[in-house]
Parts: structure tokens; C-alpha cells; sequence
């Protein structure tokens, strides 16, 4: 995966700064930042569970807790390959490094707090994420407050650029390298309550709460690109002045539409009544919804990395009423690699840090492999383009296609050479 360093030149920081790293965890820049605080605060607004774990790892800290900075600056100096023979020359007790979802920043933080934020594009799943991560910063930064935004034009750094200058009245880029630019807008007095009414009018929070989600939650559903960037920006307009964002939970999600790979997946699928079932990546969790009612006398786990996605699935079963559910946020089978399973079923996401792999599926397979039962059934969808079938074949003795069609394929994987009983 390809790391932008322009962060590193561009991004100045005062030693008492608060700093929110807007869903951007997975940045190199995350780990140099606490060298150049001692005082003030590092949130990390993140809803991708894989990128806080990597952070966690890195520091050896839980920053789902304030920390002091001591023992994660000292983690994060050994990462980096510093020396380490002497000790820091300064001892930094009062900074803190915290986590809180990115999806629910405005619902617990107040707003005008925050001195810089930082986003990547390169880990916003998509358009949406980035237009949604500009809108909290406006949310959060306090007048004189500066928003970086590193990205490449290929993956619409310009478009977002346009819409900063529209939000915040200023835009300036810092600095283009290799495709790379950064560009920054910053909170003037008084100056963004206006801006952030411009072409954006601010319309029926329930309604337009339920259209953000969708997007966020990775259920891929057919939609307008134009009218999607529409329906995230519209409840956040003007809010700054009244601090009253709408719920991002929705009570229905996308009118029920399935995306073609998924309804493929449907079709295919032989659900038995009384199967313990595990949704990988269940995104809103139709999937596992659909296998719930199907496998009425059994029980469905539906995990997924994306905190968004987890709570979207949660309101979905919770409006159901159904009681054989449970949802997990969980990278991978990591919540469950103790328990087995009947029935495995997964529609994984194919691109990691805007760059086009088979690696988080092909995880999935391995992952798969482990938890399921000598006579289970996995279950993966996938477009035909991407190659799963070798890892799959090295994972189970019986590897075959159930269904499909010229731009989808629906792989059933039996009898896994990993299983445990």
C-alpha cells in the first residue's frame, strides 16, 4: 500500500494542540504526531476496527481510554527504530490519545473544540466517507482551526477541495508531489456558518439521516453519486450553530434494496433450519438477516471491522425483533475464533487503502477454514475477475461454483482441510 509522507512536510502543530485524525488512523502521520505534542489531546475518530487495532499494536495502549503519552510515545519511538538507549528527554504526562467512532463524533463531542484535523482520503472507503469527514471538521474545529487533506486526484482530492472551499470560504494547497497534493481550509471568525449554508439546504433530519448512513455502512446499493453526496451534506449544513446533528442510525436502511452480488449470493444459498451461521463483513447485515429467518431454530453472528456497519446491523435486528442474532464488531473471526460454524458466508470488500487486492478476501477463506464445521458450508461471492479460487482450494478439499452470472460468481467451499472439531 502506497504511504503519502506529504503529511509529514505540510502539517504544523503546536505542542498544546488537540488534534482529530478524522477516520485516517492507518496514516504513518498518526505515530509521528505525538512526538510533536506534550500537552494537549490525539482523538482518533475512526471506524475502521483493523486500522485502531494496527494503532493499538504499534503503541501498546488502549486508546479507548485517555492515556498518558508517556508509554505510547516511548511504543511509538521504537517503531520508528529510534534509539532507545537513553530515555525521552521529556517527560509527557498530559497528553492524551483517545478513540471515539467516527460515525458518532458529533453525537458526543462539542463542537468549536479541536485546533487541527487531519484527513486521508486514501482510507475512505468511499465519496461519501470524505465529504462526511470534511463536514465533522467543520463541526469540530474551533475559530482559527485548520483542516489538512491529503489525497491523490485520482481518487477526487479536487472534488473534496471544491467542497471545502465552498464550507470553510478559504482553500490553499500546500503542496503536490507524485500525484499527491495537500490541501488546507481553516475556521475564520464568524465565517463558517455562512459558508456551510451555501448550496447545501438543510432538509428533514430523520430522512436524511437514514440517506448517510447507507453509503457509510458498505451495503452497496445503487445509487447516484451526485444525489448521494447530496443526502450526506444536507443534515450537517448549518449545524455548527445549533449543535444538533442528526442521529446517523437509521430505522430503515436503503429501502431494503440488496446489491447484485448479494441478491446472487441469495439465490445460491441452502440455509437449514437449525444452522449456527457467521456473516463475515456483514456490512448493514442483510445477509445475515436473510440466513436468520431462513435457520429460524438456529443462530446468526454477524462481525464486521466497520464500527458504522455493526450499529447500522444492530438497529436492523433490533427493529426486527428477531432473537437468534447478534452482531460483533470484530476484524475478521477475531470476536469469535473459539466457536463453529454450520454455515459461513461472505461477500468481502476487494480494495484496501484505495489500491484494488485480494487480500482481505482471501483472509476471509483462511479465517473461514478455522471456524467451520467438518460438514459446514462457505459460502463467498465475488466479481469473476477476482481470483479466490486457488486460496479456497488450499483451505478446503471441495471447491465449486453454485451460482452467478457473467460479472458475479457464487463459490461453495466444503469439507476444510484447516477445520478443528
Amino acid at each position: 500500500m502506497l504511504h503519502s509522507s506529504l503529511l509529514h512536510e505540510t502539517v504544523q502543530l503546536s505542542i498544546n494542540d488537540r488534534v482529530l485524525i478524522l477516520n485516517s488512523a492507518a496514516d504513518p502521520f498518526v505515530l509521528e504526531a505525538p512526538q510533536r505534542l506534550s500537552a494537549g489531546e490525539l482523538i482518533l475518530a475512526e471506524d475502521n476496527l483493523a486500522s485502531l487495532q494496527q494503532f493499538n499494536n504499534l503503541v501498546g495502549a488502549d486508546v479507548s481510554r485517555p492515556s498518558p503519552i508517556m508509554n505510547v510515545n516511548t511504543k511509538i519511538q521504537q517503531s520508528l527504530g529510534a534509539d532507545l538507549s537513553c530515555p525521552p528527554p521529556i517527560y509527557r504526562p498530559q497528553l492524551r490519545v483517545r478513540h471515539i467512532p467516527f460515525h458518532e463524533y458529533t453525537l458526543h463531542e462539542a463542537p468549536a473544540t479541536i485546533d487541527v484535523a487531519i484527513l486521508n482520503i486514501l482510507y475512505q472507503p468511499s465519496n461519501t466517507w470524505m465529504i462526511y469527514g470534511i463536514q465533522v471538521a467543520s463541526y469540530a474545529l474551533k475559530p482559527g482551526g485548520h483542516l489538512y487533506v491529503v489525497g491523490a486526484k485520482d481518487r477526487g482530492v479536487l472534488s473534496i477541495a471544491k467542497r471545502m472551499q465552498s464550507l470553510f470560504g478559504n482553500l490553499e494547497t500546500l503542496v503536490i508531489s507524485k500525484g499527491q497534493r495537500v490541501v488546507y481550509s481553516h475556521i475564520e471568525n464568524d465565517s463558517l456558518d455562512q459558508h456551510s449554508q451555501e448550496g447545501l439546504p438543510y432538509t428533514n433530519a430523520m430522512s436524511d439521516a437514514q440517506n448517510v448512513v447507507a453509503p457509510l455502512a458498505g451495503a452497496r446499493p445503487p445509487v447516484n453519486a451526485t444525489s448521494d453526496a447530496q443526502n450526506v451534506v444536507a443534515p450537517l449544513a448549518g449545524a455548527r450553530s445549533t449543535n444538533q446533528f442528526p442521529d446517523l442510525l437509521p430505522t430503515t436502511f436503503a429501502e431494503g434494496k440488496l446489491d447484485e452480488g448479494t441478491r446472487l449470493l441469495v439465490d445460491a444459498l441452502e440455509v437449514h433450519a437449525t444452522d449456527i451461521a457467521l456473516d463475515i463483513g456483514c456490512g448493514a447485515g442483510y445477509l445475515g438477516m436473510h440466513i436468520a429467518h431462513v435457520a429460524s431454530k438456529g443462530h446468526v453472528t454477524m462481525v464486521d471491522a466497520s464500527l458504522v456497519a455493526v450499529d447500522v446491523a444492530r438497529n436492523m435486528v433490533e427493529q426486527s425483533g428477531m432473537t437468534n442474532v447478534q452482531v460483533l464488531a470484530s476484524n475478521g473471526i477475531q470476536a469469535v475464533k473459539a466457536q463453529r460454524f454450520d454455515l459461513i458466508v461472505t461477500n468481502p470488500p476487494f480494495h484496501l487503502g484505495g489500491i484494488q487486492t485480494t487480500e482481505i478476501g482471501e483472509r476471509f477463506i483462511r479465517e473461514a477454514a478455522q471456524v467451520l464445521r467438518p460438514r459446514g458450508r462457505f459460502y463467498l461471492v465475488a466479481n469473476r475477475f477476482l481470483k479466490y479460487e486457488p486460496t479456497m482450494r488450499t483451505c478446503f478439499h471441495s471447491v465449486e461454483e453454485v451460482g452467478g452470472n457473467t460479472r458475479y460468481k457464487v463459490l461453495l467451499a466444503t469439507n476444510p482441510i484447516m477445520s478443528r472439531k
